[in-house]
């Protein structure tokens, strides 16, 4: 199990921070699918994070979504915050994420990454700032170094995105 650090600590590591990285189901939605009668699937993204994320991309922070799902449903949300870095049906999230970095020329050390699950463990390992989501499940929980207050889709990636831009004075 990793040392936790408090909301002070966090932001002041936060501050360091150039690359967020986002998981999806379970860190931007609440990790529910909804289906319609016609198989069709939706998810309910929090516009709260999406404002965060805008916000945080204004301040300086670089993002990137990389979800091992193949939804097409997270491409328009990403197109909507203005995310240029986006991988679905993700086999390797850490190789895809090295790949984001190296194009960024931002080292892992200096990337931040938001998990809820054990796809997203190795790469939380690799980050130098892994973070879950407070309803994470146990291996990305023991593998973080800050628990959000708030859950998934729920407005965690908000308070993630609020610490990052106050690190830089905002």
């Amino acid at each position: 199990m990793t040392e936790k650090l408090n909301a002070h600590e966090a932001e002041l590591r936060l501050g360091q921070i150039k690359l967020l990285s986002l998981d999806v189901d379970g860190v931007m939605t609440d990790g529910g699918l909804y289906y319609n009668e016609d198989g069709l699937q939706f998810r309910k993204f929090n516009v709260k994070d999406g404002l965060g994320i805008k916000l945080a991309m204004k301040a300086g922070v670089e993002m990137c979504i990389i979800s091992a799902s193949k939804s097409k449903t997270t491409l328009p949300r990403a197109r909507d915050l203005g995310i240029r870095h986006v991988r679905v049906g993700s086999e390797d999230k850490l190789a895809d994420l090295r790949a984001i970095a190296a194009e960024l020329g931002i080292d892992l050390h200096e990337a931040a990454h938001m998990g809820d699950d054990i796809t997203d463990v190795e790469l939380m390992r690799a980050v130098g700032m892994p973070i879950a989501v407070a309803d994470a499940m146990g291996p990305a929980l023991d593998a973080a170094r800050y628990v959000t207050t708030r859950p998934g889709g729920a407005g965690a990636v908000r308070e993630v995105c609020d610490m990052l831009i106050r690190a830089r004075g905002g």
